[in-house]
């Protein structure tokens, strides 16, 4: 797992921006793979976002997006469930997680607008591209949190034998413990 910091940029403005700070960013080899599921999702949402946002946009084309984007996150999802267990120890990939199952819901959901040709395409298509923002915001922060310097395998075999891990001998349960102690003291 690479220690370098990545220069996350302070705007991240359109889904386009997201996808190539995903290629363009020094990415180990962990999470080479994991940055390239997340482009090619984030290439679909910008591809249904784009075709809907279209002009003359065809009801039959956003429609071939939308089932693209969700045959993509589905594959997407099964890629998550296979990565390694540092990945699977980070809360925000937990988060991210979360999330993607929302913008699936969502996608579904405005998918399903679609078919029926219903008035509630637009609000479907607006409440998706919140979800899809919120996930491909996630999995930034994932992707970067990850190489800040999460969990490695080493110090996946400490913590299950109980030996030293860096940075990691009080875990964020000890932590606000001990933070609910002092302040439990402090005004008792």
């Amino acid at each position: 797992m690479a220690t370098t910091p990545t220069q996350l940029p302070s705007s991240l403005q359109t889904f386009g921006d997201i996808s190539r700070w995903l290629r363009e960013s020094a990415a180990d080899e962990d999470s080479l793979q994991f940055r390239d599921a997340v482009t090619a999702l984030s290439a679909q949402v910008e591809q249904a976002v784009s075709t809907r946002r279209a002009p003359d946009a065809d009801p039959q084309a956003v429609l071939a997006c939308v089932t693209a984007l969700l045959d993509e996150a589905r594959r997407h999802q099964l890629f998550l469930s296979g990565l390694g267990s540092a990945w699977h120890a980070l809360y925000e990939f937990c988060a991210y997680e979360n999330a993607l199952r929302q913008l699936v819901r969502a996608a579904a959901a405005w998918q399903h607008a679609l078919q029926r040709r219903s008035r509630d395409e637009s609000p479907c298509f607006h409440a998706f591209e919140g979800h899809a923002w919120r996930a491909l915001g996630q999995a930034v922060l994932a992707i970067d949190l990850y190489q800040q310097g999460g969990v490695d395998a080493s110090e996946w075999q400490d913590l299950r034998t109980g030996g030293p891990a860096p940075g990691l001998r009080r875990g964020w349960w000890t932590r606000l413990g001990g933070w609910l102690s002092r302040r439990g003291g402090a005004g008792g």
